[in-house]
């Protein structure tokens, strides 16, 4: 916190939106996906009425920024349909299931994986989940905190065991590690910028 400062994440004017951007950063950068998401809203079509209205190949056109773009559009064609079927596209319905089944039946949705369900179980239904990303499995490794081959649900326990189940705390927590792996600890790591070298094993290494 003291090196970033607040990140105020997720930025998305919406709930709907954040579920879009979570499945549109998949393998992409966030810059393409705010192109992506401009496009959607200057076609009106930011919502899951929008979405379902789009023919897939309109839809495919206005993310191409956001890159896997015909992939992409499936995804989220099956994620508004699932929400208009279930759900009858109210989020308030839908936020209000426990966390477990709100995620049991997110990962159930075509393209929605575990990342994915936890971003929107995070940062737009806004219940006390840890994200795993590429970027924090990195940082925690480096750290030795955790080994390089560790699973999906060991990593998440390793920070859920530790830290105050608060969606405020799992939420800056987060953030903060994205913009350390973006910034600082890169695939090629740029140790003498970053503010946690006195305790990593890595950058003592390089040195």
């Amino acid at each position: 916190m003291a090196c970033y400062g607040p990140q105020h994440w997720w930025p998305g004017e919406s709930p709907f939106e954040v579920m879009v951007g979570a499945i549109l950063t998949q393998q992409a950068s966030w810059t393409g996906v705010e192109k992506a998401i401009a496009n959607l809203k200057a076609a009106n079509a930011l919502s899951p009425e929008g979405l379902r209205r789009l023919p897939e190949s309109e839809l495919a056109r206005l993310i191409r920024p956001a890159i896997y773009h015909n992939a992409k559009a499936k995804k989220l064609k099956a994620l508004v349909n699932w929400l208009g079927e279930s759900y009858g596209a109210d989020l308030t319905r839908l936020f209000k299931q426990d966390t477990q089944t709100l995620r049991r039946e997110l990962l159930s949705v075509y393209g929605i994986g575990e990342e994915t369900a936890d971003s929107i179980i995070l940062y737009a239904a806004e219940k006390p989940i840890f994200v795993i990303d590429a970027y924090t499995r990195r940082i925690i490794a480096r750290l030795e905190l955790v080994p390089d081959n560790i699973s999906y649900h060991a990593c998440q326990s390793f920070f859920v065991s530790n830290l105050p189940q608060d969606t405020r705390m799992f939420n800056e927590y987060h953030a903060l590690l994205v913009q350390l792996g973006k910034s600082v600890c890169r695939p090629r790591p740029l140790h003498h910028e970053c503010c946690l070298k006195d305790i990593c094993p890595t950058a003592f290494s390089a040195e």
